[in-house]
């Protein structure tokens, strides 16, 4: 018993001690690292880094057994190397540090860090009325062979695609839908990028998947569906021009052809409804996912 006095007497000391010790410039030190930190890994989760991340904690686990086993011509491959892989991943997360940078220029640091949140709220990616009009849209071109890309944003930005098209920022409807893919029509050619409730581009490229398993019938909307789906968590819905079916990209996985039924349950799914009661917090989006 006098023994654990004894240790918790030495740690209340020290303790005492070390916050005597602490400065202002310490307490801001730990706020600035706490928020670039936290920054980073928000980062992290919302861009394609996360996958690209795991591959570069998968060839350090390698470097790790070949210096641990003194694998001597390894070795000085991989100490040859590091200079280039340090270049290699400055090209290859070029499109998200720009993007870091521009939200920089961009957001209210106050606003952002202390948000005053209080009361029920009902969270959700988009509204029922999307839901349907999104279906009613789809149904619609799939009747009279009207080929269709749209991609549902989730919680991966789609940004650095919606800038390769034409910015529209309008409510989500079925008749918006229906026009933007009539044939011979300015925006027809291309997917179109859907946000929560709004149609944020039209016309946007997409990366084309590259896998082999795709069946030579489906064309470059079906490929491109993929695509957007391989290094996204975007949901996709492709119709079709030349047989009307509907299928969807989702998960790296395209599905199809799906009924109008199929589709809405999907879309609930996606629309991931819920009633919560929302708290203080420090900043905004911890907690969410």
């Amino acid at each position: 018993m006098n023994n654990i006095r004894l240790a918790l007497s030495g740690i209340l000391s020290w303790f005492t001690q070390s916050m005597k010790e602490i400065t202002f410039t310490n307490v801001l030190e730990i706020i600035i690292l706490t928020f670039l930190v936290y920054s980073l890994l928000l980062w992290i989760k919302n861009t394609r880094a996360w996958t690209l991340l795991k591959g570069i904690m998968v060839l350090l686990i390698c470097v790790s057994v070949i210096y641990l086993f003194h694998m001597e011509t390894l070795i000085y491959i991989v100490s040859h190397a590091i200079n280039i892989a340090i270049i290699a991943v400055v090209v290859i997360f070029q499109p998200e540090l720009r993007r870091v940078l521009e939200q920089l220029g961009e957001k209210q640091i106050v606003s952002s860090l202390i948000p005053l949140d209080s009361g029920r709220a009902v969270t959700e990616r988009f509204s029922d009325k999307t839901v349907n009009e999104i279906v009613k849209a789809v149904v619609e071109m799939a009747r009279v062979k009207t080929g269709a890309l749209i991609v549902i944003e989730q919680e991966v930005t789609l940004q650095e695609y919606e800038r390769t098209g034409i910015v529209l920022d309008s409510v989500v409807s079925s008749q918006l839908l229906i026009n933007i893919f009539e044939h011979n029509t300015p925006l027809h050619d291309g997917a179109v990028l859907v946000k929560g409730n709004r149609v944020t581009a039209a016309t946007c490229y997409l990366p084309l998947s590259d896998s082999m398993f795709l069946s030579k019938e489906l064309g470059t909307r079906h490929r491109a569906g993929l695509g957007i789906s391989e290094v996204s968590d975007s949901f996709t819905i492709i119709v079709s021009e030349e047989t009307g079916h509907i299928s969807i990209a989702y998960k790296r996985e395209l599905r199809g052809p799906v009924t109008p039924e199929q589709l809405r349950e999907e879309l609930l799914v996606v629309q991931n409804k819920s009633v919560a009661q929302k708290k203080f917090r420090l900043w905004k989006g911890w907690g969410q996912g």
